[in-house]
Formats: structure tokens, sequence, C-alpha cells
């Protein structure tokens, strides 16, 4: 299954709706930076609400999700991060210290508009 991506504007909107298997978190990591690619997005909002554990594997490829996006030049908000997401996050040492967060989508498309200044 691949996750869903859709473009607003300048933005790409994602919101996994699911726990993420090894091979789903790669499929969208290709996606997501091949749609930056195609798209030139300047901002992404990543809502993780639904997802309510991770593990090692698929926190690893959210920390590389956002570090690729930036790379390409896009901004990364995460919103909806339950809180054993987080916890897994800090236990592993993926630093997201510079990545905006916001507690719901609307909330993070206004955070994203705010940190690119429009």
């Amino acid at each position: 299954m691949r996750i869903p991506i859709l473009k607003l504007r300048q933005y790409l909107l994602v919101t996994i709706q699911w726990e993420l298997d090894d091979q789903t978190a790669i499929q969208f990591q290709e996606d997501l930076l091949r749609k930056i690619h195609e798209t030139g997005a300047k901002g992404i909002v990543i809502d993780l609400t639904s997802v309510d554990i991770i593990d090692s594997f698929i926190a690893k490829v959210i920390g590389d999700v956002v570090s690729m996006s930036s790379l390409m030049g896009a901004k990364v908000v995460l919103t909806g991060i339950q809180p054993a997401v987080a916890i897994t996050l800090v236990d592993l040492g993926i630093h997201l210290n510079d990545v905006p967060t916001a507690i719901d989508l609307e909330k993070g498309l206004d955070k994203l508009q705010q940190e690119l200044g429009e």
C-alpha cells in the first residue's frame, strides 16, 4: 500500500493512516522525494496522528525523510505525534530539534506557512 501525498498550492500534505511496515516506509520515502522533485514543493506537513507506535527502523526513516526533504529545499512540519512515538524518537536519538511540530494538520499547515514567512 502506498501513502497518499496530496499537493495543495506549493505544499505537500501527508496523512499516515496506519502503522508503517518497513516496505511501506521505504516506498513512502521514495514517493515523497520524487513528489518534492516533480512539484518543487516548498513545504511538507506529515501528519502522524494515526500512528500509535513505531520501531527503530521507522523512526530512522522519519528522521531521514525530514533530512532528505530539507536537502531538497522543502521545510517539514510534523503533526499529531503520539506520546509513544515521541518517546521512541528521543530514546533512539533521532534528533528533530529544528523540526517544527503542531498538534494537528490544520495547525501544522499554519505553522508551515509561518516558517516559510507566508
